[in-house]
C-alpha cells in the first residue's frame, strides 16, 4: 500500500504550501501529484513554481499557468507574468493537460477543471449529467489503450473540496492549497492503494485540511504590494469568492 497526495491551486501562496508540505512530509507520503493553477492571486508564483518543481513527481497545467504565459495588457496579470521569468514561463506552458496511473485495480485520471478544457469549470452542485461527464475521454486527454473510461476522476479549479459516488465511479476534488473557497485551512487529497497495479485491492481516498498562518500570507501580500490585495486578503479569511456579492 502507498499514498499519494494530490495538491492543487496553490495560487503563489507560500505559507500555505509550505504548510501541507510539512503535513505531507509527517504522513511519511512519498509521492506528490499537482493538479495545476501554481501561479495567480497570491504574490509569489516565482517561489511556488521552483517549490512545485522540486516536490511533486507530476504537474498538470491549471488555466492560469495556461493564460498566465500569454502576452496581456491588464495590469494584474502583467504583475504576476514578470515575477516569473522566460524559463518558468516555459515551464508552465509545457505542462500536460492529465495524468493516468492505475492503483489498486482502478484507473485513475487527474485534470486541472474537466476533461474538456482548463477553462470549463465542475462544481459539486452541478448537474448530473454534467458530472458524469468528467469521465469522458477527450481530444485534449486522448483515449488509452485498453479503452475504458477512469474509474476515479480528480480535479482542482474550483477550490471546493469534496467526494462523490457513482454507480462504479468516484468524483472528487481535491480543493486549494492557497485559495480554499470552503473551508479557511488548505485543502488536499491522499490516495491510498497499490500504485500502478491494475490488480483489485484495498484502496481509500482522504481529504486532508491544513491550517496556515493566513495572517502571514496577506502581509507577504502586502509587503510586494499585490494588486487586488483586499479582495485577497477577503478570500484567504473567509473562505468566500470575490465574485459573490456580500
Amino acid at each position: 500500500m502507498e499514498r499519494i497526495a494530490i495538491i492543487s491551486d496553490i495560487h503563489g501562496n507560500v505559507p500555505a504550501l509550505e504548510a501541507v508540505l510539512k503535513d505531507i512530509r509527517q504522513r511519511d507520503i512519498g509521492r506528490i501529484f499537482c493538479l495545476g493553477d501554481l501561479v495567480g492571486k497570491g504574490p509569489h508564483p516565482d517561489r511556488t513554481v521552483d517549490t512545485i518543481r522540486g516536490s511533486c513527481e507530476a504537474v498538470v497545467q491549471g488555466n492560469w499557468d495556461e493564460f498566465i504565459t500569454e502576452q496581456t495588457e491588464k495590469p494584474e496579470l502583467r504583475w504576476h507574468r514578470n515575477r516569473l521569468g522566460e524559463e518558468r514561463l516555459s515551464y508552465l506552458k509545457g505542462l500536460p493537460f492529465s495524468l493516468e496511473f492505475w492503483c489498486s485495480g482502478k484507473f485513475i485520471r487527474l485534470f486541472h477543471a474537466s476533461p474538456e478544457s482548463v477553462y470549463k469549470r465542475v462544481q459539486p452542485w452541478h448537474p448530473l449529467e454534467l458530472r458524469l461527464s468528467m469521465f469522458d475521454n477527450t481530444e485534449q486527454t486522448g483515449t488509452p489503450a485498453h479503452g475504458a473510461r477512469p474509474h476515479v476522476v480528480g480535479y482542482g479549479d474550483v477550490h471546493n473540496a469534496y467526494v462523490q459516488h457513482f454507480p462504479g465511479k468516484m468524483l472528487f476534488n481535491a480543493g486549494s492549497v492557497g485559495n480554499p473557497l470552503d473551508i479557511t485551512q488548505a485543502s488536499y487529497a491522499i490516495i491510498e492503494g497499490d500504485y500502478g497495479s491494475q490488480e483489485a485491492g484495498p484502496f481509500g481516498l482522504t481529504l486532508a485540511r491544513v491550517p496556515y498562518d493566513i495572517e502571514a500570507a496577506i502581509r507577504m501580500a502586502a509587503a510586494e504590494k499585490m494588486p487586488y490585495l483586499n479582495e485577497y486578503a477577503k478570500e484567504l479569511r473567509t473562505g468566500r469568492y470575490r465574485g459573490l456579492p456580500d
